[in-house]
């Protein structure tokens, strides 16, 4: 996280190294890891932006076309 965003964390109070236990000054990435039952990854949907979450109906879709597959 580059300097200047730290300080915006700061200035709300919010103390990522403490809360992480570490001093990277790091966020995880939100997303979705689909693994079929033969533990192969079949889909990964992430953003490197914190604030875009995965959308749930692409999930789902690609959780359809498993059970397809298998059926």
């Amino acid at each position: 996280m580059p300097e200047d965003l730290r300080e915006v964390y700061r200035g709300f109070g919010v103390d990522l190294p403490d809360f992480n236990a570490d001093d990277s000054w790091q966020l995880p990435l939100p997303a979705r890891i689909v693994i079929d039952q033969e533990g192969t990854v079949r889909h990964i949907d992430s953003d490197p932006d914190y604030t875009v979450r995965p959308d749930p109906e692409s999930t789902l879709e690609v959780l359809r076309t498993l059970r397809a597959e298998t059926t």
